[in-house]
């Protein structure tokens, strides 16, 4: 069954989906072959952090699993981190302010890592999830800050490129790492590695772990290289689409019979694996336009 917030979770993801598609519409159609699917990178960025919002408004239980002890006014943080993660979807899905919202992006995904994910992940070095977990946020800041890059291209071309090249560097070695854990556990959820086993329903379980760590590896090589590294990213957010809509979105079907925790879980994987093929497409489109954004959209 649906709770409140799976339902709100799911809505603000699909609307957030529709509008950007309808805004970014005349991009799409003049797009060719995989250029439509780098227009829509930053759709589905903006689709992602809608539907991770409402969990923010949740409360109590929320905050005991998240905001760490030794904040100050803990209650406050989730409500305002629903709210940023609102304002950034609503600025990325209609293009306005997008390189003030993509630059506070990726400052807030680098303070989650720095205060929460990277102090965890050297007090438990041996919880090798601690680490997929980082990275998998220090993957959101590149993307972001890659973004906010591209938008810079006009006035600061030095500034631009230094913060295009770091997101390229830091989502590497975030698909090498992602590469090297599927192909050692490959008969984990594939994707960002998850803690949940690919489910029993998914024919030759481990074969998709292993394709996708490969892909992962075969990506993320020329991406730290700078040896075609638009068409490097391109290949990571494709991936990362085709697992979002074959694996992900089905895992959501399956679990609409069970409890609100599965799909709570299911809606989650949706939106962190949409979430990680958009901030990929969103670096390709860094990496491969030489065009300045148009200044009404700044």
């Amino acid at each position: 069954m649906f709770s409140s917030t799976n339902f709100w979770m799911g809505f603000a993801g699909l609307f957030y989906l529709f509008v950007g598609v309808f805004v970014y519409r005349r991009e799409i159609g003049t797009a060719r072959g995989m250029g439509k699917l780098v227009v829509l990178g930053i759709v589905f960025v903006a689709s992602s952090l809608a539907a991770f919002a409402p969990e923010h408004f949740r409360g109590p239980e929320f905050i005991q699993g998240m905001v760490p002890s030794w904040m100050p006014v803990r209650h406050f943080w989730p409500a305002f981190i629903g709210c940023a993660l609102l304002a950034a979807a609503t600025s990325l899905s209609t293009k306005r302010c997008v390189r003030l919202s993509a630059s506070l992006l990726a400052l807030m995904f680098a303070i989650f890592v720095c205060v929460d994910y990277l102090p965890s992940a050297f007090s438990h070095p041996g919880y090798r999830f601690g680490w997929v977990y980082m990275l998998r946020d220090s993957s959101f800041a590149a993307g972001a800050l890659a973004l906010a890059g591209l938008h810079r291209r006009g006035d600061s071309p030095r500034l631009s490129s230094a913060m295009i090249s770091i997101g390229r560097l830091v989502m590497a070695v975030a698909a090498i790492y992602f590469a090297a854990e599927l192909l050692l556990y490959p008969g984990f959820a594939p994707g960002v590695p998850a803690e949940m086993p690919t489910p029993s329903w998914v024919p030759i379980p481990k074969f998709w772990g292993y394709l996708t760590g490969s892909v992962l590896l075969l990506a993320g090589i020329p991406l730290a290289l700078d040896r075609k590294p638009r068409m490097a990213a391109v290949v990571i957010g494709a991936l990362m689409t085709a697992l979002t809509l074959f694996l992900y979105v089905p895992m959501l079907a399956f679990a609409r019979g069970g409890s609100a925790g599965g799909i709570n879980e299911a809606l989650n994987y949706i939106a962190d694996t949409l979430l990680y093929a958009g901030m990929a497409l969103a670096l390709a489109s860094a990496l491969g336009s030489g065009r300045e954004p148009s200044s009404r959209h700044e």
